[in-house]
């Protein structure tokens, strides 16, 4: 019996399920108690008594006060609450319940378990990431993995439908997984070739699965009802949530057949309504268009060459099934369909082999038979993306307000990580707060705040403008990490993610409690004119360079953040003008350009009339479109307000003076008929 088992986990929406890898290195799928390979994600609270499964479906209809569906879509979520006979539950509470389930089942057939690889979605934030591992260690577990789901597919394929020859490929292949669940559709593009399965990019949308489509069915059904008897089921729980059963089933047969017959009663009345497959297609065709639009556009993105018009579309999750599915992704242009995986179970059985490519040391190498399996997990790499933007907040002072500044674009291979040098705002500045941010899930999406990261301990005594290095991390599980140091000392600052309640999602121009970087209020207004959005990828990694390494060689200064059109713009200390990408001021080299060569004379006379500067357009701008600096009226830098003792700012590159032409040094300071050169010969002098 081994000592040590590779057990996968798929914590589904809708259903879960669990495998294990058996001594010949193939994923089992483990049944429940009641005999059923896949496990409803629904749990009942039956005063002391917790039931989950098919029993709790069941329950649901006499008693849909007591029972929990569908908590997934809210992992995560620190408001979201169900509160049953005075106690109060989370998602996550609800996912340790279903995982508690799966495992005391698994275990009455294959012994203890001890550790497993959960799956979750691509789309996940790291806050739902951290809170499906707290569910796993609630349920028992000593250790949990997660692995994206679409990976997982992949692994599945790789490993178990492709066969042998797998190991033997000459050249790069990749495949498109199509992942809809019940909850939540996943898509990525996946390129393996000898030994590897790595992910190009990524996306989806967390609020779109199969229970959406169900949605519709249901609310048809019940206006149609409620036109014919004048009461609509949906306002009583037990009418509603029998609706519900009856529009799954139905959903089921119209997979199978061209129509399907459900029962909708309520209020003492009862009616059969026949279902054809084209009136179900109609329903929910805006639903099939968003999943289209996001796949054609990952694949129009992403296309290479003609070596990968051919790809092939795996799909995955039970909602796939659906024959409106099916037939769009068989009319993707340049792709063909394959049915290889199990909708079901392909997850778990991904998520297997993953445990059994973490498993590979002595103690699971002597539980396995076959040598063969062993040494082809062992030599088995994979390779994810982060979905996800991921950045800090700032602060605009003008309306008060958090902005987004992402440092690490989406799709950037894991793990990674981006070191950013900011300044300490006061001097002997205690402590530095860091509101870490990732981007929503889908460009309409508010950002999500994982939460507020404490640097503490910095070294006494730093003067105003000191810089500090953050580094901002993500790890191959897209879990963040964050680091600090003075640069100048090199000590690095202790620091904490504080979670919790700071695990929220908020949308830009809410109201800001507290200040990081600021944004000067005469510059907001010109800031979206003077800096648009880059949308630039971390490089790649040169061969045999971790991403670490590459950050590591470059110089602080050279790390350019992602700017959104939000960012500080960074002001010449002597027009107010704005600088450059290269940190110089436009204004300021136009009007060097523009002066004569100083004429030494004796004794000094009056200077020539300065010719007016000529007009230029900048870089990247159309002809016409100027942006002119806004000094003050006193013609210095514009009054910042009094900073905050824990507030940090981005430290702009200081450029000197242009210099005169050769040849044409004055004397001696003082003589200079130019104060721009004067200043200048001051610099070099000292």
């Amino acid at each position: 019996m081994p000592t040590t088992h590779a057990v996968g986990i798929d914590l589904g929406t809708t259903y879960s399920c669990i495998a294990y890898l058996n001594e010949q290195g193939e994923p089992v799928s483990i049944p429940n108690q009641e005999g059923e390979i896949s496990t409803p994600s629904v749990v009942m609270f039956d005063k002391n008594d917790v039931v989950v499964g098919t029993e709790a479906l069941r329950n649901a209809i006499m008693n849909p006060l007591h029972v929990v569906q569908n908590s997934k879509r809210w992992m995560g979520d620190p408001k979201k609450k169900w509160t049953i006979e005075g106690k109060s539950y989370t998602p996550s509470d609800i996912a340790t319940a279903i995982l508690r389930k799966l495992l005391s089942d698994a275990q009455r057939q294959i012994g203890p378990i001890e550790k497993a690889v959960i799956t979750v979605p691509a789309q996940f934030s790291e806050g739902q990431r951290l809170a499906t591992v707290a569910a796993g260690k609630a349920a028992g577990l000593k250790e949990v993995d997660i692995i994206n789901e679409p990976v997982a597919a992949a692994l599945c394929y790789v490993l178990g439908t492709e066969g042998l020859w797998f190991s033997e490929l000459a050249s790069e292949q990749r495949i498109l997984v199509y992942d809809l669940g019940g909850g939540t559709f996943d898509l990525s593009l996946v390129s393996y070739q000898k030994d590897q399965v790595r992910v190009v990019a990524s996306t989806g949308d967390l609020h779109l699965g199969g229970i959406d489509w169900n949605q519709c069915l249901l609310n048809a059904v019940a206006e149609q009802f409620n036109r014919e008897f004048g009461d609509d089921p949906r306002r009583d729980p037990e009418s509603l949530q029998h609706l519900a059963w009856e529009v799954e089933q139905c959903k089921r047969s119209l997979t199978v057949r061209p129509k399907a017959a459900l029962i909708c009663q309520h209020g003492g009345k009862r009616k059969t309504y026949q279902i054809e497959r084209d009136q179900f297609d109609q329903l929910t065709q805006h639903l099939v268009k968003r999943t289209e639009e996001i796949t054609r556009k990952l694949i129009d993105t992403h296309r290479k060459g003609a070596s990968h018009l051919d790809l092939t579309v795996l799909s995955a999750g039970g909602s796939s099934r659906m024959p409106m599915i099916e037939s769009m992704l068989q009319d993707l242009k340049g792709t063909t369909l394959s049915k290889a995986l199990s909708p079901d179970q392909s997850i778990a059985h991904g998520a297997t082999y993953y445990a059994g490519m973490l498993l590979t040391n002595s103690e699971f190498v002597h539980s396995i038979i076959a040598p063969r399996a062993v040494a082809r997990l062992s030599k088995m790499k994979q390779q994810s993306v982060n979905a996800r933007d991921l950045g800090i907040l700032i602060r605009d002072v003008k309306t008060n307000t958090r902005v987004p500044y992402y440092l690490i674009p989406a799709n950037t291979p894991l793990p990674t990580s981006v070191t950013k040098v900011f300044g300490t705002v006061v001097p002997n500045q205690k402590r530095v707060n860091l509101f870490i941010i990732e981007s929503g899930a889908g460009t309409d999406k508010p950002y999500a705040e994982l939460g507020n990261c404490t640097i503490e301990e910095l070294p006494p005594n730093l003067p105003a403008e000191s810089k500090i290095a953050v580094k901002i991390s993500y790890d191959e599980s897209a879990r963040v990490q964050v680091s600090a140091r003075d640069v100048t000392s090199g000590r690095v600052a202790r620091t904490e993610i504080q979670r919790g309640e700071n695990l929220v999602t908020r949308g830009e121009g809410e109201p800001a409690e507290d200040a990081l970087m600021t944004i000067d209020e005469k510059v907001a207004p010109r800031r979206a004119a003077a800096r648009p959005p880059v949308a630039a990828p971390v490089p790649a990694s040169p061969p045999g360079m971790q991403t670490d390494e590459r950050v590591a060689a470059q110089t602080l200064d050279e790390v350019r953040p992602v700017l959104s059109a939000a960012a500080p713009v960074p002001l010449c200390k002597k027009c107010e003008g704005i600088l450059d990408d290269k940190g110089e001021c436009p204004a300021c080299r136009r009007k060097a350009a523009a002066r004569p060569a100083p004429v030494p004379v004796t004794p000094p006379k009056a200077p020539a009339a300065r010719p007016p500067a000529p007009a230029k357009t900048p870089a990247g701008r159309s002809p016409g479109l100027t942006v002119k600096p806004v000094p003050s009226s006193s013609g210095a830098m514009p009054a910042l307000r009094k900073p905050e003792s824990n507030e940090i700012m981005e430290l702009p590159r200081k450029k000197p003076p242009v210099p005169p032409p050769a040849g044409k040094r004055p004397a001696k300071p003082g003589q200079s008929a130019d104060p721009g050169e004067e200043e200048f010969w001051k610099l070099t002098d000292q």
